[in-house]
């Protein structure tokens, strides 16, 4: 089995690439979707966030608002660093037992775990190899727009980021989507067949 990490800045196009892998036959986890599954009542990391962050982060229903969450945690890097550390252990955890039961199922499995701080949070040491999804900078905040992020709190999501030119010297791939789908697909499909030549 073959561990990939695959991580990158914000709106860099890390889902894009991780679906299109997928396709491809790779098993794909997305830490972050594990983090929010965490995140909900009940979940692993619930009291312990609304503890550290105070109960204004949360909705009606008793459910983390994350839109509040982050107005808090990306203010400023130390609260960042904090929630990273109440919820990453479990995080890791869950992955673990995942990728635990894709290698007892399909042993020549190419499992890509899909994380947007991995590199910050020492986590790559744990994969086999580690592809890098960039774009510049103008592209980012673009995506960003279009997912309802305005300029500033693109910028300041970006700043509380490694920057992409520090998080290629972790890479075995990059893959460049700053050009059209096509091109992207492109990139994937030659990494892709690099990895699994590797098995």
């Amino acid at each position: 089995m073959l561990k990939v990490g695959l991580t990158g800045g914000l709106a860099t196009g890390k889902s894009f690439v991780g679906r299109a892998l997928a396709e491809r036959g790779c098993h794909l986890i997305q830490a972050d979707e594990i983090g929010r599954r965490l995140m909900q009542p009940g979940g692993a990391a619930y009291d312990a966030v609304v503890k550290e962050f105070g109960r204004e982060i949360l909705a009606a229903d008793g459910t983390i608002d994350r839109k509040r969450l982050a107005s808090v945690v990306f203010r400023e890097r130390s609260s960042l660093a904090v929630l990273n550390r109440l919820v990453h252990p479990p995080v890791i955890e869950e992955q673990d037992r995942m990728i635990a039961e894709i290698a007892a199922r399909d042993p020549d499995a190419i499992v890509v775990v899909a994380a947007a701080v991995m590199i910050e949070a020492g986590t790559y040491k744990r994969m086999d190899r580690v592809i890098v999804v960039v774009c510049p900078l103008e592209k980012q905040l673009e995506r960003a727009a279009a997912r309802g992020l305005s300029r500033e709190e693109a910028l300041a999501r970006i700043r509380l980021q490694m920057p992409l030119e520090e998080k290629r010297k972790y890479a075995d791939y990059v893959i460049d989507t700053s050009g059209d789908e096509a091109d992207t697909l492109r990139q994937v499909e030659q990494i892709y067949n690099r990895l699994r030549s590797q098995q």
